[in-house]
């Protein structure tokens, strides 16, 4: 059972008060519960208390930018974070990216976009099974993918992973073997066609691919096949 907008929480992280209400009054418009913080450590101390399930974070902050503040974050928390960057700052994008965020949204932008990227990630988040079956499970070296339950581990070590993660790992584990386009990762990732969300695809599969390689520059298991796109190539 996927979340709804209605079990959702989210926070809202920009240090510009007009844009931090407008975004909160949009969004429990729309069935959301919203927290909000003015700065990374107003952040930190809201997490602290509360669980969230989706962090809406701004590149440009004073004190730790939203950059340095993912990062900081995704040692600890897997909780999805959509970043809000600067127009035409793509170096703030990949970065973002490549920091562990799950997708990002340039301003200005549309309430309506920032709707349904929210919507998208959520729907990306892995949900817990009411029902327990055997799992099944892929081999990747000294790493065990549950495809059940969408837990990547090694040996008795859960290995963190993104909603943006868990979701390219099923849709590698349901065709091992198998090639899958750049532009099919991104349509079944539920994002906008173009050569723009392709290079996020590409950060993505760098990020992903440092937790299974043992060398992600000479990848054995997440590969790279020229023409065709990548390819998850199980023991």
């Amino acid at each position: 059972m996927s979340l709804t907008q209605n079990d959702a929480h989210l926070l809202i992280v920009d240090d510009d008060e007009r844009i931090r209400k407008l975004i909160q009054q949009f969004l429990s418009r729309n069935g959301f519960f919203t927290t909000s913080a003015r700065d990374a450590d107003h952040a930190r101390r809201l997490l602290e208390g509360l669980d969230f399930d989706l962090i809406v974070l701004d590149v440009m902050m004073p004190g730790d930018d939203g950059i340095t503040f993912t990062r900081e974050l995704r040692q600890t928390r897997d909780t999805p974070i959509l970043l809000l960057t600067a127009k035409g700052e793509s170096n703030d994008r990949i970065s973002g990216l490549e920091a562990g965020a799950d997708d990002y949204l340039p301003k200005p932008f549309e309430p309506k976009e920032l709707l349904l990227r929210i919507n998208a990630i959520l729907r990306r988040v892995p949900q817990s099974q009411e029902v327990i079956d055997v799992p099944k499970t892929l081999t990747l070296g000294d790493i065990r993918y549950d495809i059940e339950r969408g837990e990547m581990w090694r040996g008795e070590d859960l290995i963190r992973l993104t909603a943006t993660e868990v979701q390219l790992m099923k849709i590698f584990a349901t065709r091992p073997g198998e090639p899958v386009s750049r532009a099919k990762l991104v349509e079944d990732l539920g994002r906008d066609r173009g050569q723009a969300q392709e290079r996020a695809v590409d950060v993505q599969i760098t990020r992903l691919r440092r937790k299974i390689e043992a060398d992600p520059k000479q990848p054995r298991y997440l590969q790279t096949v020229r023409g065709s796109g990548y390819m998850l190539a199980p023991d």
